[in-house]
């Protein structure tokens, strides 16, 4: 892993010059609001329109970045409306990721060097009175090993971090030491780190009742199917606690209505201007074409929905012939596709549950969830790779999921400068994750695939191509919406495909 890292490294020191996305000011203006403001003023400051909007523990983290940002060049922490960049700030903010990036890698090396049977599968297969085959020690760790790779990297985590520009490097670093700790049994651990997660980044919440039901089952319930009142306060008072040092300063200086006003802004609508490849891009797509259909056989339809679905950052999203979707439905979706999967994990509480479970009530916040953003996709990437060697069918999962998810994201980086960069990014992590993986379960890529598998990353290959130069020699300046759409539509259909699949192979863990 070390060799890893150091390559890493000096391949993401090439691209610090690439583009990057309007995160880039954000977090700028962020390090300025922590340093130049008392704490009384971070969630009240609104010169720029890039207000700090994160949980309290990584507006900590902003203001130790611009301790060293003061030393660097002291400008790039100004308050002002006006996006400010040039070369120190861009170098100094790069290296940053990178350097914020250790905690997934320390995290990494302590899942390849965990035991292959945790405490608590061990347990559950006990007390189920059923026996499972085992993986050999040499072959399980080399599992563990590619899918510590696949994860650190990453494509999803070079596009979204490394050029577009974000810090979840860090985030899901401090996610897989908490899945790490749930492995090895050290759950108070694993709730501790949990809770500081969700006080850096509130997404992260669609997780929280996969952890509630695990630590619930495996923790709170001891032999005999006893429940220990001890370990339910132990847990509590270490999630408490965690949440009363991050939210008490803000209680005490009288910002609560505003933080919740900046994490929760229900003002948005259902789509993004890019709509994220889910449930309701399907929906959307389908809308559109009904749209050609009403005209034709002369339909009344909503004439202001057509402008609608092309804004879609801010206000209610209308759709032109299908009934419209509110946050109310979205919600109760979401949570009947998550009590259908945390029942799995209540019943058997074992660690691949969990890390199924967790990863399910991620997907179902991603496919039903309200205004989600392409990048959200992240949170059902990254958990799922470790399930990814434990049977065929989850690396045929993972397989189609990791492509249609990563090929998402494409829309980021929309300059032909980073159009190769993205391209061989992912080839080189193709090249090097699936057939290793392959390999170790014992079967070949093109055998585990249908033929209507296989024909859909063909299609992702040709979407690609599409995108990339063929709309463009097709339709010139015409129809600038449509590739957007396309990538939407098609790759929503490889990512709920995937979900089917998961949850089926979830269900019938059980």
């Amino acid at each position: 892993m070390n060799s890893i890292l150091i390559v890493a490294t000096l391949v993401k020191w090439l691209l610090i010059p690439t583009y990057h996305s309007t995160d880039f000011e954000v977090h700028r203006n962020w390090m300025a609001i922590t340093h130049s403001l008392p704490f009384s003023e971070w969630y009240r400051e609104a010169t720029s329109q890039w207000t700090l909007d994160y949980p309290p523990f990584f507006a900590w983290f902003e203001k130790l970045l611009s301790v060293g940002a003061a030393v660097v060049d002291e400008s790039m922490l100004q308050i002002q409306a006006a996006p400010f960049v040039n070369e120190r700030t861009i170098i100094y903010q790069r290296c940053t990721v990178m350097a914020s990036e250790l905690i997934l890698f320390w995290g990494l090396w302590r899942y390849i060097n965990a035991e292959e049977d945790d405490t608590e599968d061990q347990k559950a297969s006990t007390s189920s009175g059923t026996s499972s085959t085992t993986t050999p020690t040499s072959t399980a760790k080399t599992i563990r090993t590619i899918i510590a790779v696949s994860i650190f990297l990453h494509p999803g985590l070079w596009i979204v971090d490394h050029m577009h520009f974000q810090y979840n490097g860090l985030l899901y670093g401090l996610l897989v030491h908490s899945i790490v700790d749930a492995q090895r049994g050290r759950y108070l651990w694993c709730a501790a780190l949990f809770a500081t997660l969700l006080n850096f980044k509130h997404i992260y919440l669609y997780m929280a009742p996969a952890y509630f039901v695990y630590l619930l089952s495996a923790y709170c319930f001891v032999e005999a199917q006893k429940f220990s009142v001890v370990r339910l306060a132990a847990t509590g008072t270490v999630v408490i606690a965690i949440f009363a040092v991050s939210l008490g300063p803000i209680v005490a200086t009288g910002q609560l209505q505003a933080l919740v006003a900046r994490l929760f802004p229900f003002t948005r609508g259902l789509c993004h201007a890019y709509w994220a490849p889910n449930i309701w891009a399907l929906y959307a797509g389908l809308d559109r074409c009904l749209i050609f259909v009403a005209k034709r056989l002369h339909w009344s339809f909503d004439a202001s929905a057509v402008s609608s679905m092309t804004r879609g950052y801010v206000g209610d999203t209308v759709f032109a012939v299908l009934p419209t979707v509110d946050a109310i439905h979205t919600l109760v979706l979401t949570v009947l596709v998550q009590l259908i999967v945390l029942q799995v994990v209540w019943r058997k509480p074992s660690f691949d549950n969990f890390v199924s479970s967790l990863t399910l009530c991620g997907f179902a916040s991603y496919l039903f969830g309200w205004h989600v953003h392409e990048k959200a996709i992240m949170i059902v990437l990254i958990p799922y790779s470790f399930m990814a060697g434990k049977s065929l069918l989850h690396l045929r999962i993972f397989t189609i999921l990791s492509s249609a998810g990563i090929i998402s994201l494409y829309p980021l980086l929309f300059h032909v400068q980073e159009t190769p960069i993205k391209w061989m990014i992912t080839l080189i992590w193709y090249l090097s994750i699936l057939p290793g993986l392959s390999y170790c379960l014992h079967t070949k890529l093109r055998r585990m695939l249908s033929n209507v598998e296989r024909l859909y990353l063909l299609g992702l290959v040709a979407l690609v191509g599409y995108v990339g130069a063929g709309h463009t020699l097709i339709f010139g300046d015409r129809l600038e919406f449509l590739p957007l759409m396309v990538t939407s539509v098609y790759c929503a259909v490889g990512i709920v495909y995937s979900w089917l699949l998961m949850m089926y192979a979830h269900l019938t863990a059980a």
